[in-house]
């Protein structure tokens, strides 16, 4: 693969995504914390500071998680459904190629999402003169963005060999049951039927666990898992975004046009 050949596809990618007008996401994000900053003193009774928090941080995540399912469903898909991909094939350019460098584009324009609405964030939590750790929310991000990276991998995997709506819905359940596959496994570990567990136990060990990689909570306490803990789940989502792009790469690679 040519690293120059992924970085001109990533560069496309961003400029089209872009250009799709996805960063009206941000102007959402300010007009949801606008609305939350006037309605949520009304309800909170004496909390509204660790509601702030953390509605403007399941905010981000939900509208980050949108962003990475719906347009990256799209992105093989519309190559193929508009022909483009037949102007594609014939250059230098591999399959593999094409599938790495927009798993690339869509990242650097999540990686840009995320940053700038955690800077509005943090400008929202200083006029309710919320407390707040800023090393803590930043570690919550990054680890926000490699799961996001995921789901990008996922959604490119299901739209390298179905359509655009199938292969978002199956992106939906995915991130669903990654975020209680852990529970899953937990419930059939302490059912006595051997078939549940087993059941359970293949669910967890195919699905992502994508609760490794949610720290949300954790940010506003800093309660977070040991450093080593953190390294392995780090570990563990980009280990799991690579052999999913590999999986996505071998079947696009299979298709013929």
């Amino acid at each position: 693969m040519s690293v120059q050949r992924i970085w001109t596809i990533a560069i496309n990618v961003f400029r089209e995504v872009i250009r799709d007008r996805i960063f009206y996401f941000i102007g959402f994000y300010a007009l949801l914390m606008g609305i939350a900053m006037r309605l949520l003193p009304e309800i909170s009774l004496g909390t509204q500071s660790k509601i702030i928090f953390d509605f403007g941080l399941a905010i981000i995540s939900l509208l980050c998680v949108v962003v990475a399912v719906f347009v990256g469903t799209g992105l093989i898909n519309k190559e193929i459904e508009k022909r483009t991909i037949l102007a594609l094939i014939p250059k230098p350019i591999t399959k593999a190629e094409l599938v790495v460098g927009k798993h690339l584009g869509l990242s650097g324009v999540l990686f840009i999402m995320i940053s700038v609405m955690n800077v509005l964030n943090f400008v929202f939590l200083y006029l309710v003169k919320s407390p707040f750790n800023l090393n803590n929310i930043l570690l919550s991000q990054v680890f926000l963005f490699l799961e996001v990276a995921l789901l990008i991998a996922v959604a490119l995997l299901f739209g390298s060999f179905t359509s655009s709506i199938l292969a978002t819905l199956l992106s939906l359940a995915v991130y669903m049951m990654g975020h209680i596959s852990i529970d899953l496994l937990k419930l059939g570990n302490l059912s006595k039927n051997e078939s549940l567990k087993n059941i359970t136990q293949t669910i967890y060990l195919i699905m992502p666990d994508l609760e490794r990689l949610n720290l949300k909570n954790a940010a506003f306490y800093g309660n977070f898992p040991d450093i080593s803990v953190l390294s392995v789940n780090a570990l563990y989502g980009i280990i799991y975004t690579l052999v999913l792009l590999g999986i996505a790469v071998l079947i696009f690679s299979r298709r013929e046009f």
